[in-house]
């Protein structure tokens, strides 16, 4: 079964065949009774979907956008409290999360790192949850905060990007954008750069099917494609 909030009708056409289709949640779990439930929204709508899953022992694959550490734990609590497994992750390409290992790596290194993303003009939230989970990963992989150049002479404000551990986030919203990260390290002399783009939606569907396979037999919270990879 499927939610949607602009395809209109009792099913949704696939090429597999038709899906039902509902705006209303709870009454799909109940009319489907499906083992794992995927979410892909934003952090809001994740934590309202979440507890009906799990009143009804539904293990969860949750892709939701921005979650934070207090939400985690609630996802934590919840996965024990109803014997569920609960995977959380922030990016299902393959690539993307070979960049976050590679970065995280390089990050003891360098003293200076910036991220860069950019999606589609139609994304709603910013900066990108993966672009939050690979700066958390390398700021704790690092063990301190990074070096951040502390602009005096502020021309237009926010140009500097956000700042997480001392990792400058900079978003950008642009048609002809899927999803693209960016990570570019500095030390004296020289940069690097590791890049991740999204050329199409599909990349995700093996990260998914893997995650959608693994959590019925991983009780708990998992958070990171990387944690269900082993890498």
């Amino acid at each position: 079964g499927a939610t949607c909030h602009t395809y209109r009708g009792d099913v949704l056409p696939t090429a597999a065949g038709e899906v039902p289709l509902s705006t209303d949640l709870a009454a799909m779990l109940d009319s489907v009774h499906p083992q794992v439930m995927v979410e892909f929204t934003h952090a809001d709508a994740c934590m309202a979907a979440a507890p009906l899953a799990a009143d009804r022992g539904i293990h969860m694959v949750l892709g939701a956008s921005g979650l934070n550490a207090e939400q985690l734990q609630i996802l934590d609590t919840m996965s024990r409290e109803h014997g569920i497994g609960i995977i959380v992750a922030p990016n299902f390409a393959l690539g993307a999360v070979v960049l976050k290992k590679l970065a995280e790596q390089a990050a003891a290194f360098f003293d200076y790192v910036d991220v860069v993303e950019a999606h589609h003009e139609m994304k709603i939230d910013a900066p990108s949850g993966f672009s939050l989970a690979i700066a958390r990963g390398m700021r704790d992989e690092r063990g301190s905060d990074f070096d951040r150049n502390e602009t005096t002479v502020h021309h237009l404000p926010e140009t500097r990007g956000g700042d997480v551990g001392g990792v400058g986030i900079h978003s950008l919203r642009l048609p002809g954008r899927s999803a693209h990260h960016e990570v570019i390290f500095g030390a004296a002399g020289q940069t690097l750069s590791i890049r991740h783009d999204t050329l199409g939606r599909d990349c995700y569907m093996p990260g998914v099917l893997r995650c959608v396979r693994e959590v019925v037999n991983r009780p708990g919270l998992t958070v990171g494609l990387e944690t269900v990879l082993g890498l």
